[in-house]
C-alpha cells in the first residue's frame, strides 16, 4: 500500500491516505483494540475509522448494557462506543464495592473478581482467628488473614448476566503474612501451619446444574533447597474448574467454597484475597505469557 514514485521522484500512486475510511473500518473489525489505537495515528482516515461506533460496538459484548447499568447514567449517556469500551475496561464495583467486573482490554471479554469481604468466612468476626490486613497487593486493598483455626470454611456466591463463553473460577491465596520493611517486601511464616497435613477442598456449582471440585495441599511437603517452598511468599491462583454459559438464561448464579474441616489439627498463616471468574481462553493465554 506504499506510494510508488516516478523517475523524477514525484508521487504518482495511491498512498495510505487514499484508502477509504469505510475500508479501514472493515479491516479494524478483525484487529484488537490496542492494535486499532496504534494504527489510528497513521492518518485522518485511520483516525476516523478508529473512532467509528460500528468498529467499537463489535468489540463490546452483546450484553454490554448490563455492565453500563452498574454506572450512573450521567457518566455514559452521551459517550461514543469507543469511550464506552474504555469506560467498561476499567473495574466497575458493585455489591457495596466488594465485587468488580471489567472488560479485558485486548479481547473485550468479561472478567470478574470477588473480594473476601463478599464471602462468608467461618470465625471471621473473632480476632483470635482472623484479621483484615490493608494492602496494595489486592485490587480491593484488603485481605483476610487467618491466624489459626480448626474448622476452615469460606463460601460465596454471585449472580450476574455473564455473556456466552467458557469461564474458569479460581481462588487467589497466599501462604504467610506479608508486609513492607524499609521499602522491601518481607513474609512472616510464624502462623503458617497445618496445610500440608490434609488437602483443602475447592468446589463450585452453577444455577443450571454444572459442578466442579478439586483438592489441593496448600503447603507442599517437598522443599526446594535453593528456593524453599515455592507456594510460600507468593500469590497463587488455585483453579477450581470451568463452567459454560450458553446465553439462554438472563443470569447465571455461581456458588463457590473452599473447606478444610478436619478438626484433628489446626491450620493458620493464610491470606485470602479473592475469587476470579475469567474466560477460559483468556486465563490460558495469560498463563502462557501471551497476555499481560
Amino acid at each position: 500500500m506504499g506510494a510508488s514514485l516516478s523517475s523524477n521522484g514525484s508521487s504518482i500512486g495511491p498512498g495510505l491516505g487514499d484508502i477509504p475510511e469505510s475500508c479501514v473500518a472493515c479491516v479494524f473489525l478483525h484487529l484488537t483494540p490496542p492494535e486499532i489505537c496504534n494504527l489510528a495515528r497513521l492518518n485522518r482516515a485511520f483516525r476516523g475509522a478508529a473512532s467509528s461506533d460500528s468498529v467499537w460496538e463489535a468489540k463490546l459484548p452483546r450484553n454490554y448494557q448490563d455492565l453500563l447499568d452498574l454506572v450512573p447514567p450521567e457518566r455514559h449517556r452521551s459517550l461514543s462506543k469507543k469511550d464506552i469500551f474504555a469506560l467498561l475496561s476499567r473495574p466497575l464495583p458493585f455489591d457495596h464495592g466488594h465485587k468488580e467486573v471489567w472488560l479485558d482490554r485486548v479481547t473485550g471479554k468479561v472478567c470478574m473478581s470477588i473480594s473476601a469481604k463478599a464471602m462468608t468466612i467461618n470465625g471471621i468476626d473473632d480476632r483470635r482467628y482472623w484479621n483484615w490486613i490493608p494492602t496494595e497487593e489486592s485490587r480491593f486493598h484488603t485481605v483476610a488473614f487467618l491466624q489459626q483455626i480448626w474448622w476452615f470454611e469460606v463460601d460465596g456466591e454471585v449472580t450476574f448476566p455473564f455473556p456466552a463463553d467458557i469461564y474458569t473460577l479460581s481462588f487467589r491465596l497466599h501462604l504467610g503474612r506479608f508486609s513492607k520493611r524499609l521499602g522491601r517486601r518481607v513474609c512472616n511464616y510464624e502462623h503458617t501451619h497445618g496445610w500440608d497435613i490434609k488437602p483443602v477442598k475447592f468446589e463450585f456449582s452453577t444455577s443450571d446444574g454444572q459442578q466442579a471440585s478439586c483438592e489441593c495441599c496448600l503447603d507442599e511437603s517437598e522443599i526446594n533447597d535453593t528456593y524453599g517452598n515455592h507456594k510460600r511468599g507468593c500469590w497463587v491462583d488455585y483453579k477450581v474448574g470451568e463452567f459454560i454459559v450458553s446465553g439462554s438464561e438472563p443470569t447465571t448464579q455461581v456458588r463457590f467454597s473452599m473447606k478444610q474441616i478436619d478438626c484433628t489439627h489446626s491450620k493458620g498463616g493464610l491470606c485470602v484475597d479473592s475469587v476470579f471468574i475469567v474466560p477460559n481462553d483468556l486465563r490460558e493465554r495469560k498463563r502462557r505469557g501471551i497476555l499481560k
